[in-house]
């Protein structure tokens, strides 16, 4: 037996055990609806009317915040990242190959209006993210070096313990870091790297492709570089990351926009298209049901709303009010889900590939093929931009979900660094099959320690948007001049 198919056989049984848990499926109208996705769906509605929905009244002013057009006077904020790269390395993370193959894979099951269901669902997340990432910045570490840890790690252990509620709070920041580790591994990493290589050999020609046997190789360069982005920390991380974010979503974008101004004469046929299926139930697996929970799904499972994940990234911005970070956050499942998701979904409508039996990235990459010979090579880029740039941002969770557990010490972080980067090679030369399964698994479960942390705290995250909706007001915190 092959090491790969001793790993997975090692692994499977744990990780059938927790999937079958958590994506337990309760039938609604005799269509699944898994437990974690009810889960997370139900946080994003009450964190929504909890707070007034913040997303539509405070979107001008997260915009504002990242063009850097506001600052607290008087003040000498702590913090690694400016507010633009907290965002494009959160970004990073959830921007991936959910939002290429995993649209396809949402419309193909529950048809057009599976969309329609993805933007509400990603804007119902806007608000859970909101909650998440003004916690992080609260309740982060700030180190005398000027270095910062934060996330659902920090404000389980410190929020909790300050409601007599310590030892329950350090049980479950243990649980998710855990869980943190485990999901950069495999699904931050492992399966980055995996998915990357197999369509750079779907457009080199396939099976009789240069690569086709080169995974390890192909697995090498990117840990290269990989490493070299890396070793210089989050700040090195964050200067990647505001300069590959907007350009791979600017290329992702533009590519569809071209595609879909190719066939503008069908963009009213698409968006009948998408109403209808929402609400009726022709041609959709599961009828209306069926279209929702595919929809909602996709659109939890890119932005990662509720899993805790971006607010680690999110810890590291230069700021001294914590809600401000918040209302930066609105920003990610906005561009994640209602941008680039949604213009994955109209370029496979659109095209009229909605009924081809392709799935997954074929289906996408066949999409965009139809408008210009040549553009699955543009996919292809895309597709490897996506997956480097969620690798560097889940090994800077990995890492500080690690230290979290061990402190912080140097020699951790490089023995954490190194295996990481070798773990790249591993994904892109091994068959992953239950790795993957289980990685997901641990992502997911990231989930339930986190939105109790988020219902037990978020009086004190509405009561601190008060006070900074006051000093903005008062002009305490005003528009750069």
């Amino acid at each position: 037996m092959s090491l790969d198919a001793q790993i997975n056989a090692a692994i499977a049984p744990v990780s059938d055990a927790i999937s079958s848990t958590l994506f337990y499926p309760i039938e609604l109208a005799g269509t699944p609806f898994p437990l974690i996705l009810g889960w997370l769906v139900i946080a994003s509605f009450i964190f929504t009317g909890y707070f007034g929905f913040l997303q539509l009244r405070g979107l001008g002013h997260s915009i504002r915040l990242i063009q850097g057009k506001y600052r607290a006077k008087n003040c000498d904020a702590a913090g690694e990242a400016s507010h633009f790269q907290a965002l494009s390395m959160a970004l990073s993370g959830t921007v991936g190959l959910g939002n290429i193959a995993g649209v396809a894979v949402a419309i193909s099951i529950g048809g057009a209006g599976a969309t329609f269901w993805m933007i509400l669902a990603g804007f119902l997340g806007m608000a859970t993210k909101f909650v998440e990432c003004t916690l992080a910045v609260k309740y982060r570490n700030e180190y005398p070096d000027g270095s910062i840890s934060g996330g659902p790690m920090y404000y389980l252990t410190k929020g909790l313990a300050q409601r007599g509620m310590g030892t329950f709070g350090r049980a479950l920041a243990i649980l998710f870091a855990l869980c943190c580790i485990g999901g950069s591994i495999g699904a931050g990493n492992m399966f980055q790297a995996n998915q990357s290589f197999q369509q750079v050999v779907n457009v080199t020609g396939g099976s009789g492709s240069w690569w086709a046997d080169k995974g390890w190789l192909f697995g090498l360069i990117i840990a290269v570089v990989l490493g070299s982005v890396i070793i210089g920390g989050v700040r090195s991380i964050a200067r990647v990351a505001e300069k590959i974010v907007p350009f791979m979503v600017l290329l992702y974008v533009s590519a569809a926009l071209f595609v879909i101004a190719s066939n503008i004469e069908h963009i009213g046929y698409a968006v009948e298209k998408i109403i209808e299926g929402a609400f009726t139930s022709e041609g959709v697996t599961g009828g209306v049901l069926g279209a929702l929970i595919q929809g909602f799904k996709r659109a939890a499972f890119s932005n990662e709303a509720g899993i805790g994940s971006a607010a680690i990234a999110h810890a590291t911005a230069r700021t001294k009010h914590p809600i401000s970070e918040g209302y930066v956050a609105l920003l990610e499942p906005f561009i994640d889900t209602v941008v680039i998701c949604t213009m994955t979904a109209l370029v496979i409508i659109i095209t009229g590939r909605l009924d081809s039996e392709l799935t997954g990235v074929q289906l996408t990459s066949d999409a965009f093929g139809s408008a210009v010979s040549w553009f699955p090579l543009v996919l292809a880029v895309s597709v490897v931009l996506f997956a480097f740039s969620t690798m560097i941002s889940w090994f800077y969770y990995g890492l500080k979900a690690l230290t979290y557990i061990t402190g912080e010490r140097p020699g951790v972080e490089l023995a954490f660094k190194l295996f990481f980067c070798s773990c790249a090679v591993i994904g892109s030369s091994m068959s992953l099959g239950p790795v993957i399964d289980f990685s997901d698994a641990m992502i997911f479960l990231m989930a339930i320690p986190n939105v109790i942390g988020l219902y037990i705290l978020m009086p004190e995250v509405k009561k601190d948007l008060k006070i900074y909706q006051a000093k903005l007001r008062s002009g305490e915190i005003a528009p750069t001049r």
